[in-house]
């Protein structure tokens, strides 16, 4: 039986949008598990049904509900003074149980504008409706217009844009949004990128990197486009750059030059870099609904959860045996 695995991790770097952490003493299969729950398992809100009272807009019915359905939603967790897990405070309609929908399954958005509302100038011919514009029934659930308060100050519109009104058009309807997953539909994912590298192992034979000259030293360290090598100043010895493990592409420049100055094909290599088995570096950046570092742990139990399941079926399976 394998021995049991002890998963670590660490945070390199965070922000309100993006988390940047290594996840080490595990395995890949592990790491992939963590980067597809990421993406498709981590409970968020979305606008899931729009009823469409008036609509005199350039834009159909269906247009304007998929534009609504993809805006970003986010819930502001009181506890943490910060945007969080909605799931703490809202259930799927389906693991509810009211029969026609209540606050603890759905928010309630409304949306009613006309040309006259967004300005008096009459020199003015198109104005912008905006995720601005929509009223929450919940005062903690918001569309995340805005990514900080810098792309706030730099915009041109006070929110995600919609459609456009023309003098003497309006538009009202009313929209409600649920928890869901965007392994049922994109508009649920939490993130922009969920991604993670291998760290590279570089390996240094000291012997045989001692037996070659200076020229061949320096042509090593020039050949690397990841500049992962550098030449002491002092001893003329390579070594390994001091954030080589961020450098690093596993790019092929340097196994072609060492070949070339082996004595023969059967030698050791002088550098060897391969990827590391066990240590990976994520990159999460949240669209906004979302802090990454949520977004994390929600992975994570849910991760969690599926794992106790498989164990209980897998248990149920053997006492039947």
């Amino acid at each position: 039986m394998p021995n049991n695995r002890f998963p670590k991790l660490h945070i390199l770097s965070s922000s309100p949008h993006t988390l940047t952490f290594e996840l080490s003493e595990t395995d890949v299969s592990v790491a992939n598990t963590l980067r597809r729950m990421l993406i498709a398992d981590v409970p968020t809100l979305a606008i899931d049904l729009v009823s469409v009272h008036e609509n005199t807009t350039c834009l159909l019915d269906e247009y304007l509900s998929h534009r609504l359905g993809m805006i970003p939603l986010r819930y502001y967790d009181d506890t943490a003074n910060r945007y969080g897990d909605p799931s703490k405070e809202f259930r799927e309609p389906r693991d509810c149980t009211c029969e026609d929908g209540c606050p603890k399954c759905w928010v309630t958005f409304t949306l009613g504008v006309q040309f006259s509302d967004k300005t008096d100038n009459p020199n003015t011919k198109t104005v912008s409706i905006t995720s601005a514009d929509l009223k929450s029934s919940n005062s903690n659930v918001s569309p995340a217009s805005f990514l900080s308060e810098e792309e706030e100050e730099n915009a041109q519109e006070e929110g995600i844009s919609l459609v456009k009104l023309a003098r003497g058009q309006h538009l009202y309807l009313e929209a409600r949004a649920r928890l869901g997953c965007s392994k049922e539909h994109a508009k649920w994912c939490p993130v922009a990128v969920a991604t993670y590298r291998f760290i590279p192992e570089v390996t240094l034979n000291t012997p045989a990197l001692s037996k070659l000259t200076l020229k061949q030293r320096e042509e090593l360290v020039e050949c690397c486009p990841d500049q992962i090598l550098k030449i002491d100043d002092v001893t003329g010895q390579i070594l390994l750059a001091e954030d080589y493990e961020d450098k690093a592409t596993f790019t092929e420049d340097l196994h072609y030059l060492q070949e070339s100055m082996k004595g023969s094909p059967e030698d050791d290599n002088f550098i060897t870099v391969k990827q590391s088995e066990s240590r990976f570096v994520f990159t999460v950046e949240s669209t906004g609904c979302m802090h990454p570092v949520e977004i994390t742990r929600s992975a994570m139990r849910r991760m969690e959860e599926k794992l106790i399941m498989l164990k209980g079926e897998c248990a149920g399976i053997n006492e039947g045996v």
